[in-house]
């Protein structure tokens, strides 16, 4: 059993940085892949990054590489999601999940752990 809570959400403006965290609890942390996703009012969930279980392999969406950074701290039970360049279409509820099929890692689906998700609100 894992529980995820995340945070570090808030309102900023575009260009500004945000970085989320998802605090783990449970012995398997380590041995699962981590992704972040998030759902916009209206849409579905949708992919934004994963960590394979060692932090060594990650993997993101093409709308956010280059600006956004998934890590993971195995000893702390905790991965990040760095955010560089928001913008106002990054605006959604994010969050992180627990999957143990690393090929599996962009299908929501998959996922068998979820936190509550943590509100980014990106301004113009």
């Amino acid at each position: 059993q894992v529980q995820l809570v995340e945070s570090g959400g808030g309102l900023v403006q575009a260009g500004d940085s945000l970085r989320l965290s998802c605090a783990a609890s449970g012995r398997t942390f380590a041995s699962y892949t981590m992704g972040w996703f998030r759902q916009a009012p209206g849409k579905e969930r949708e992919f934004v990054a994963a960590i394979n279980w060692s932090g060594v392999i990650t993997y993101y969406a093409d709308s956010v590489k280059g600006r956004f950074t998934i890590s993971r701290d195995n000893a702390k039970k905790t991965v990040y999601l760095q955010m560089n360049s928001l913008k106002p279409e990054d605006t959604a509820v994010y969050y992180c999940g627990a999957n143990s099929d690393w090929n599996a890692k962009v299908a929501a689906e998959k996922y068998t752990y979820w936190g509550q998700g943590t509100q980014v609100t990106v301004s113009s």
